[in-house]
């Protein structure tokens, strides 16, 4: 994919406020708001721009246990798995892996107590291993352009 350095800077600025505006955007890469409305706009048709959003602090919510579940996912469950455990509000990422386990899940919960209930769900399709998040001094980390 053919992208220039504006593109790259306005990739950097977005990522790290996507409330920026268009004239702001256009003040901070040096060209005009239409001219920068437009490149915006073909980053999100091409598909590199997917959306925007806002970063809450779930312990905030009520939600301060926060684990990753790993499961190794027996071949017939895999279907059910998907059907009755992505879903479930718990889960806050899901990615599908290779190794042991097949799925590492982000989760975040009200108590340990709904944790164990959430993994005991979760052993109805296959083996668990369970890791409490102490910290997470890396979320989210901007992409950057490709040296």
């Amino acid at each position: 994919m053919d992208l220039d350095t504006v593109d790259w800077q306005l990739i950097q600025l977005l990522q790290s406020d996507g409330r920026l505006t268009f004239s702001e955007l256009g003040r901070r890469v040096s060209l005009s708001a239409p001219a920068v409305t437009e490149r915006v706009r073909r980053l999100e048709q091409r598909g590199v721009i997917t959306g925007y959003a806002a970063r809450v602090d779930a312990s905030k919510l009520g939600l301060p246990i926060e684990a990753m579940v790993r499961v190794r996912v027996r071949s017939l469950d895999g279907p059910r798995f998907r059907a009755t455990i992505l879903p479930l509000p718990e889960v806050v990422s899901a990615d599908h892996i290779t190794g042991d386990e097949c799925w590492l899940l982000r989760v975040r919960c009200r108590s340990t107590g709904e944790l164990e209930t959430f993994v005991e769900r979760a052993q109805r399709y296959g083996e668990t291993t369970t890791s409490l998040v102490f910290s997470s001094p890396v979320v989210s980390r901007p992409i950057t352009r490709p040296s």
